[in-house]
C-alpha cells in the first residue's frame, strides 16, 4: 500500500475501500487479457493483429447472404481459369467416374437366406436396377440416365455449392415398368419466394409461420420441413413467368425425400453448401489474369516489328521503288501498330521509345507451379493430379495420390448418402410393391427393409502406379487376411471379383479346348 491509499484510507476509508476493489477488477482483467491465445491469434495489441476486424455470423449470413456472388465467380472461374477447370474434372473423374454403380449386401442372416439365395436375390436386383437407370426415361426431361445424373449431381454441388433433384413419378411404360423419375435443377432456382438471384432474404416467414432460409423451410426445432422451388432462373432475364412452388420435404406417409439436397456440410445449422473453389476464387482469378498478362507479354515479344526515322518527307516512297504486294508500309501516327513484319514509317522528327518489362519471367512456371501447390492444398488436390505433372519419385507419387484418394473417397460417400442410396432405397421400394422384386418382410418391419436395402456402391478406382509392386503388395494383404479378394479387386481395377472368377472360368475352358485341339493335331501330324 503506498502513502496516498494510507492516506486514503485514514481520511475516507469508504473511497479507499472503493479504490481497492476497483483496482482488483483490473488485475483480474489484466490476467484474463494476458492469457491464452490473448498472446496469440486472439490478441488486440499485436500490431500485425490491430487491422485484422474479423466477424463472424449465423451460417446464413455467413454463407447464405454470401452465395449468389460466389456462385457467379465460381462459374466464371470453371468457365475460364484452367486451374479452377482442372480441379473440378479431377473430382467428376476420381469420385463418379462413368458412374457408381450399386452393389447390393444384403443381410442374408438376418432375412434367414442362405447364401446361394442371396447370390441370386442380388444378381435379380442389379439386373432390375439396370434396367431403369440406364434409361433416359428414369429422367424427367429424358436427356440423362441415372448415371449421367451422378455426373451433374457432383459439378452442381461442387460449382454452386448443392445439388438439387426433384423426386416425381409417371405412369410405368411397357419399355420402362418403374413410375419413378428424377429431375435434376440448378440450385439456384431452390429460393425463397419473389428472390431476384442476386441477394438472399433471409427473414422471409411461411403462411404457416416457419422460416424460410433461401428457399429451405424450417420449423421452430430447425428441422427442414419443404423447399421452394422457382420455374425459372430468379436472375433469368428470359420472359418466362416466375412462380415459386412449395414441396415438402419428406412424404408424409412414406417418409421418403421428395427433395434430395446434395452438399456437404460445414457448420451446424447449416442449410445450403458453399461452392467448392470458394476458399480459392482470389487466388485463382489473380493467378489467371498473371498467366494472360505472361502470354500477352510472350506474343508481343515474339512480333517482330520496324520502326523507320525519317530526316524527309515520309510521304515520299523509302526504298526509291514501287510498294510490293503484302508488304505493310505504315505512315500514319493512327495506323502505327505492333504486328508479325510490320513497317511503321514515323513522321519527321519522331521515335519511339519501348520499355523493356523482361517479359515473359523465367520464374514463371516456377511461380504458377507455386500457387498451384497453395491451391491444391485448400481443395485437397496435390499439385501432381492438379497439373497432370508427375515428376516426382514412385513413393512422392504414390502418396500424393493417395492423399487426394482419401478426399475422393469423402466426397464419395456423402454424394452417395445423399444421392445415390436414397434414389436406390426409393426404387426397390417401387419394386417390391409393383412385384417385380421379392423382399419378405420389407414393409413389415424397419430393420429388415434395412437389411433388405443395404448397397454398397463402386466407382472407378485410383489405378496404378507401378502395377507389379501394388498386385504384390495387395496379395500380401490377402494371404494375412487383412483384406479380400473383392475388395483388392475393386480397389486395384475396379472390377467385381466374382464377375472376374465366372468369366476367367469361362476362358479357361476355351483355352483348354483349343491346347486339346493342338495337342491332336500334333498327334495326327506325327
Amino acid at each position: 500500500m503506498n502513502l496516498i491509499d494510507k492516506a486514503l484510507e485514514y481520511m475516507n476509508p469508504s473511497a479507499a475501500l472503493k479504490r481497492e476493489s476497483d483496482r482488483y477488477k483490473l488485475q483480474t482483467i489484466r490476467s484474463f487479457k494476458n492469457s491464452g491465445y490473448d498472446e496469440g491469434g486472439a490478441s488486440r495489441k499485436k500490431n500485425s493483429m490491430k487491422g485484422w476486424n474479423a466477424d463472424s455470423k449465423s451460417p446464413q449470413e455467413d454463407i447464405d447472404m454470401n452465395l449468389p456472388l460466389l456462385r457467379k465467380r465460381s462459374r466464371s472461374l470453371i468457365m475460364n481459369a484452367p486451374l479452377a477447370k482442372s480441379a473440378i474434372r479431377k473430382n467428376v473423374v476420381n469420385v463418379v467416374g462413368s458412374g457408381l454403380r450399386p452393389k447390393p449386401s444384403i443381410d442374408f442372416e438376418l432375412l434367414n437366406l442362405t447364401s446361394e439365395q442371396a447370390d441370386q436375390w442380388k444378381k435379380r436386383t442389379e439386373t432390375e436396377f439396370a434396367l431403369w437407370a440406364e434409361s433416359k426415361h428414369c429422367d424427367v426431361t429424358k436427356v440423362h440416365d441415372f448415371y449421367d445424373m451422378q455426373q451433374i449431381a457432383i459439378i452442381s454441388a461442387l460449382s454452386n455449392g448443392d445439388a438439387c433433384s426433384l423426386v416425381e413419378y409417371d405412369k410405368p411404360t411397357s419399355f420402362l415398368p418403374y413410375g419413378l423419375r428424377l429431375h435434376m435443377i440448378e440450385s439456384d432456382r431452390v429460393c425463397s419466394p419473389d428472390a431476384t438471384g442476386n441477394s438472399v432474404n433471409l427473414n422471409a416467414k411461411a403462411t404457416n409461420g416457419n422460416r424460410i432460409y433461401n428457399g429451405v423451410e424450417i420449423n421452430d426445432k430447425g428441422a427442414v420441413v419443404a423447399y421452394y422451388i422457382c420455374t425459372t432462373y430468379p436472375s433469368s432475364r428470359l420472359s418466362r413467368e416466375k412462380k415459386w412452388y412449395r414441396i415438402k420435404a419428406f412424404g408424409d406417409k412414406t417418409g421418403m425425400p421428395n427433395v434430395l439436397m446434395i452438399f456437404e456440410t460445414e457448420r451446424a445449422d447449416q442449410y445450403r453448401g458453399v461452392p467448392y473453389l470458394a476458399p480459392v476464387i482470389e487466388s485463382l482469378k489473380q493467378l489467371t489474369r498473371y498467366s494472360e498478362a505472361e502470354l500477352m507479354a510472350a506474343v508481343i515479344n515474339g512480333i517482330f516489328t520496324v520502326f523507320i526515322k525519317t530526316d524527309s518527307n515520309p510521304g515520299e516512297m523509302t526504298f526509291g521503288g514501287i510498294e510490293e504486294e503484302g508488304e505493310r508500309f505504315i505512315t500514319s501516327p493512327d495506323d502505327y501498330a505492333l504486328g508479325p513484319g510490320a513497317i511503321n514509317i514515323l513522321n519527321e522528327n519522331e521515335s519511339i521509345e519501348i520499355a523493356d518489362s523482361k517479359r515473359p519471367s523465367q520464374n514463371f512456371d516456377a511461380f504458377v507451379t507455386s500457387m498451384a501447390k497453395y491451391i491444391g492444398a485448400a481443395l485437397d488436390i496435390p499439385v501432381e493430379l492438379l497439373t497432370l505433372s508427375f515428376t516426382s519419385s514412385y513413393s512422392a507419387a504414390r502418396a500424393s495420390l493417395l492423399e487426394a484418394w482419401k478426399a475422393f473417397k469423402m466426397k464419395r460417400a456423402w454424394l452417395v448418402k445423399d444421392f445415390c442410396q436414397p434414389v436406390y432405397e426409393m426404387w426397390l421400394t417401387e419394386a417390391i410393391a409393383v412385384g417385380r422384386i421379392k423382399a419378405p418382410g420389407f414393409f413389415l418391419d424397419p430393420a429388415i427393409k434395412k437389411a433388405w436395402c443395404n448397397c454398397e456402391w463402386n466407382g472407378p478406382s485410383a489405378g496404378m502406379i507401378d502395377p507389379v509392386r501394388e498386385i504384390n503388395a495387395a496379395k500380401a494383404r490377402v494371404d494375412l487376411c487383412v483384406s479380400t479378394r473383392e475388395r483388392e479387386a475393386m480397389e486395384l481395377t475396379g472390377t467385381d471379383y466374382k464377375k472376374n472368377i465366372a468369366q476367367l472360368e469361362k476362358e479357361n475352358k476355351q483355352v483348354e479346348k483349343i491346347q486339346i485341339r493342338k495337342e491332336s493335331e500334333v498327334q495326327n501330324a506325327e
